[in-house]
């Protein structure tokens, strides 16, 4: 999976994602010199836990999803107060309303969390960069 990401001035940027060509434009807030474009970097991470996490649910309780009538993931992230500012804890409320036990959605819930969510389960990824300047990897 490949995200390009563009600047277009400011402090903004436009970035599209290889596997579904959607673009989604980022941000700084005005407190920091940006011009609120767009949503912040790290509000992204937070969506990308609630979108994986959201279509883990719908998967795993498949059998059971003519019976929920509502799926609402809650997400608070709390973040560090020096740099890197990542995240140090995220809360993650999964509200769902139906004719459905609540067996079958902790089991859906903790399944996403543990094992499937991808997004979750990269909050701790290991990381690479690279430099590539004026057209010369380095």
């Amino acid at each position: 999976m490949i995200v390009k990401a563009k600047w277009t001035g400011g402090m903004a940027y436009s970035s599209a994602g290889d596997s579904s060509g959607y673009e989604v434009t980022m941000d700084a807030s005005s407190a920091v010199g940006g011009n609120d474009s767009g949503p912040r970097p790290m509000e992204m991470v937070l969506h990308g836990v609630a979108g994986c996490m959201g279509i883990d649910l719908n998967v795993i309780m498949r059998h059971s999803m003519d019976k929920v009538e509502s799926i609402d993931i809650e997400i608070d992230g709390e973040r560090a107060e020096t740099e890197p500012k990542r995240f140090t804890n995220v809360d993650i409320i999964v509200k769902i309303k139906g004719d459905v036990t609540e067996k079958v959605a902790q089991r859906a819930v903790d399944l996403s969390a543990k094992k499937y969510c991808s997004a979750i389960n990269s909050l701790n990824a290991t990381v690479t960069t690279r430099l590539e300047l004026n057209g010369e990897l380095k």
